[in-house]
């Protein structure tokens, strides 16, 4: 591979990536944050360690079959599935069951590995072996799927319950080494609407006539509006929280017993938690990075308390009852994770999740000075 060429990368060479890149890792940088150093993606950086090289990272291109490749993970067992986002990481152990899709979106249905996956949004694959440094530990293995913009959308890691033949033989059916995936700048958002533009009687009023939560994207979509937006202008459906709802959220359910399901997706994956959680943990980094953490067997979530901006309770009407979530968005207008009861179609929410909202504690606007 020669210079990397792509509109969203610099004019490095791939050898140079992959040398500055594994310095970055051995200075401690997740692979994510390490390719930010480089002001590359990190679909980029991982595309540039494939073919024959030194280095302890290699990248074996995968052929785009991804509900394939999804649904060969089952014969391998027990593995780790991660969804994130730029502020918040899912982590789930299990194995992948019951994987299908009706045109280009795809499930994943067990309790374990919940998935919703848009594949219009999958570009690229890899499967990565990353040695341990100094040979301290062992051996990473994953399989990597990106965007176009070279973002994750998807990743699953091996563990030490994973069958490693069939995981070898999965990655040796898919392997297409001459892929030559090639990533770009990521799109622009698109323009929010005023609000004088949005018929707001017309959103109430399909509001109202919810009758699962799924209909509520293309309720969105139908009348031109942005989420939070819409939630400033039906105010008797929505509440904005304080910042510190989320970690109160996790804690209160943690210490109740509440069944929660946690809901975090990348561009291309909605990445599911169903059950109760019970080992939250703060945590400070640098540079006034804040994290609460759920670090529970089979379930971890690390989400950058920090990012928060706006924290909204929204109640959808269903054909089972209200429906209440708790929707958590950074500065930029991104969704960071949502919260709900657990629940099944055809049930009521759990009265103890309602509960547990109506504590959490509201947004206090700031008067601003005179």
């Amino acid at each position: 591979m020669n210079a990397i060429t792509s509109p969203e990368m610099n004019t490095m060479t791939a050898v140079q990536i992959r040398e500055e890149f594994a310095q970055k890792r051995l200075q401690g940088l997740r692979a994510k944050d390490a390719a930010e150093a480089l002001k590359l993606s990190e679909g980029a950086v991982i595309a540039a360690h494939g073919g024959e090289h030194e280095r302890s990272l290699k990248a074996v291109p995968l052929r785009a079959e991804w509900l394939d490749i999804l649904k060969g993970l089952e014969a391998c067992g027990t593995v780790m599935a991660l969804t994130r986002n730029e502020s918040t990481v899912h982590e789930k152990e299990g194995i992948y069951q019951n994987v299908s899709a009706q045109g280009p979106v795809g499930l994943a249905l067990s309790r374990e590995i919940d998935l919703r996956l848009f594949f219009m949004q999958w570009h690229a694959g890899f499967a990565v072996t990353e040695a341990g440094a100094n040979g301290n530990r062992p051996a990473m293995h994953s399989l990597q799927f990106y965007d176009a913009a070279g973002r994750a959308v998807h990743k699953v890691f091996a563990r030490e319950a994973t069958d490693m033949a069939a995981w070898n033989a999965l990655v040796e059916r898919f392997a297409e080494p001459s892929a030559g995936y090639v990533f770009r700048e990521p799109a622009a958002k698109p323009a929010i609407k005023a609000d004088a533009e949005i018929d707001v009687p017309g959103l109430t009023q399909a509001w109202t006539a919810l009758k699962d939560t799924h209909e509520f994207f293309e309720m969105l979509r139908k009348f031109g509006v942005e989420r939070q937006q819409a939630f400033r202008l039906v105010p008797q459906y929505c509440e904005r929280l304080s910042a510190d709802a989320v970690t109160q959220l996790l804690g209160n359910a943690a210490v109740d017993g509440v069944s929660i399901m946690v809901f975090v997706g990348s561009s291309g994956c909605i990445q599911i938690h169903t059950g109760p959680v019970s080992n939250i943990q703060p945590m400070d980094g640098k540079d006034g990075v804040r994290w609460i953490n759920v670090l529970d067997k089979g379930f971890n979530l690390h989400l950058r308390t920090d990012m928060i901006a706006n924290v909204w309770v929204v109640q959808k009407p269903t054909s089972d009852g209200v429906v209440t979530s708790v929707e958590v968005f950074d500065a930029e207008g991104n969704n960071m994770a949502m919260f709900f009861g657990e629940r099944k179609p055809g049930q009521p929410e759990l009265q103890s999740w309602r509960d547990l909202v109506a504590g959490l504690q509201r947004h206090v606007a700031v008067a601003e000075a005179a």
